[in-house]
C-alpha cells in the first residue's frame, strides 16, 4: 500500500508533539511554528495550528458503538494495537472508546479503540483478526 497524507487541526505544537512523539513515538518530521508533520505507522500526518477546531459529532454507529466523525487512524498488527494501548494508559490518556473486539465470530473480526488527541481529534487504532478481511464485505 502506499503511504498516505493527512492534514488536520491543533491547537498547539508543544502539546500535539508531546502526544504523537513522546506518548505515541511517532518520528517527528519537518516543523515551523505553525504546522508540524509525523511518521504515523508509515504515513505522513501534517498538524496545522488553528483556533477553529470543530465540536466532535458521534453520529457514526458501528457494531452498536457510537463513534465520533471525522476521525482517523491506523491499522496496526495485533502487537502493535496492545504496544499502542499500553502507551496510552500508561499516559493516562482518556478513550472515548475503550479497547474491544468488533464483530467477534464474523468476517472482519477486530480489535478497536478510540481516544483524542490533546487537541481533541479523535484517533481510532485497530487490529484485524485476519489481516486479509481489511476489505471484506
Amino acid at each position: 500500500m502506499n503511504p498516505f497524507h493527512y492534514a488536520f487541526k491543533i491547537k498547539d505544537i508543544a502539546s500535539t508533539r508531546q502526544f504523537y512523539v513522546d506518548i505515541l513515538g511517532c518520528r517527528e518530521g519537518r516543523s515551523s511554528e505553525h504546522w508540524i508533520d509525523f511518521d504515523f505507522f508509515g504515513h505522513q500526518l501534517s498538524g496545522h495550528v488553528s483556533d477553529n477546531i470543530p465540536a466532535l459529532d458521534y453520529c457514526g454507529k458501528v457494531d452498536g458503538v457510537s463513534v465520533p466523525v471525522p476521525h482517523f487512524g491506523c491499522i496496526l498488527t495485533y502487537e502493535q494495537f496492545e504496544q499502542v494501548q499500553q502507551k496510552l494508559q500508561q499516559h493516562d490518556i482518556k478513550f472515548v472508546v475503550k479497547a474491544h473486539t468488533r464483530y467477534e465470530g464474523q468476517v472482519g473480526e477486530q480489535r478497536t479503540m478510540f481516544v483524542l488527541d490533546l487537541s481533541g481529534n479523535p484517533l481510532e487504532f485497530k487490529a484485524f483478526k485476519n489481516p486479509d478481511e481489511v476489505f471484506a464485505s
